[in-house]
């Protein structure tokens, strides 16, 4: 059962939060409920942290609390003036295991009355038009279905932790992981390649550019990815030519998009979890109108046998949703080392 601590101010019930790099690190079985001032606030990707002063036990002391996205908490009306240095917040929070003065955020409210809780998703975050529009194309902009998504414990990490069945070598390389070191890919703002960005679609926009025979283009918001799908028949490269999201291919089969990705680089952790992936990895993509075209079925099938002891696949519901603004990611390097271990 959880159990939550007070500091100055008063016993307050829990709700789920949702990580979005990881859990590693957070005791996320207890809060910590207290008030303070604001001293700054940095309204970056990929994290938005407040630094507040509260006392405890008589001392001052400087937390460094861990937000959602600057995207999420702009669909929530929030920009970089929503709290000011001065400004009284109360807070209830996830803190680090190790005992620093480092958490992340369950709840902030502002002293006036302004509250944001945690898990922000697109569903959320989202105002949808009284007639969803149509489209006749996979070309657009596109969000989730959070309706119809498993919820699992701890956001993206949580989703692979569920899916993936590791090999030996995964495990090994899973154990030996320390996901609050440089060795975290997100210290570098390093993104994490497809299908990380069909997976953290319950958080950000993806977009398809279509122009007539030419590639297609597949952007995300998350880490501002973009990849080229070649659409002209040419076969995948030699293995030893390798790209941070891959190289892809695609073709259609009637109404269905099929993307063929390979030749990846290799990346510590492209599911969050400390798993790596490696020269064989293999994503094979499908896009398909469906609902008389106000939505878009995904499916992904994961192969890495390095890693990864049998196929993954995953599927989900996209809508249509040109009124939606497509944020660039900008990932600040300085917000995104926050995390890690001094």
């Amino acid at each position: 059962m959880k159990h939550v601590n007070t500091i100055a101010i008063m016993l307050v019930l829990t709700t789920a939060v949702s990580a979005h790099h990881s859990d590693a690190g957070l005791d996320v079985d207890s809060i910590l409920a207290f008030e303070g001032t604001v001293i700054e606030f940095g309204f970056r990707n990929p994290h938005v942290y407040v630094d507040m002063e509260t006392t405890q036990s008589g001392e001052p002391i400087t937390w460094s609390l861990q937000m959602g996205t600057a995207n999420g908490l702009r669909r929530r009306g929030w920009t970089n003036e929503t709290l000011t240095p001065g400004d009284k917040v109360f807070v209830r929070v996830h803190p680090a295991l190790d005992g620093r003065p480092y958490a992340v955020v369950e709840t902030i409210q502002k002293q006036g009355g302004l509250t944001l809780a945690g898990g922000v998703t697109l569903q959320n975050a989202s105002n949808d038009p009284e007639i969803p529009p149509q489209t006749d194309s996979i070309a657009g902009v596109w969000r989730v279905d959070a309706t119809k998504l498993v919820a699992y414990p701890g956001g993206f990490d949580g989703f692979f932790h569920a899916n993936l069945k590791l090999t030996e070598q995964g495990s090994a390389a899973q154990v030996r992981y320390d996901p609050l070191s440089d060795e975290n890919p997100e210290s570098t703002c390093l993104g994490r390649p497809t299908p990380g960005a069909i997976v953290s679609t319950t958080f950000y926009l993806l977009e398809i550019q279509i122009e007539g025979d030419g590639p297609i283009i597949v952007r995300s918001e998350y880490f501002d990815e973009e990849r080229t799908i070649h659409m002209d028949g040419r076969p995948h490269p030699p293995a030893t030519e390798r790209f941070p999201t891959g190289h892809s291919v695609g073709r259609w089969e009637e109404n269905i998009l099929i993307i063929d990705t390979t030749n990846f680089t290799d990346h510590r952790s492209p599911y969050q979890i400390g798993v790596p992936s490696g020269i064989r990895k293999h994503v094979i993509e499908r896009y398909q109108l469906i609902s008389n075209g106000t939505r878009m079925l995904v499916e992904f099938t994961l192969d890495d046998p390095d890693y990864i002891a049998e196929p993954m696949t995953h599927q989900r519901e996209l809508i249509y949703s040109p009124q939606e603004q497509f944020f660039p990611f900008n990932c600040d390097l300085d917000a995104s080392r926050r995390f890690v271990r001094p």
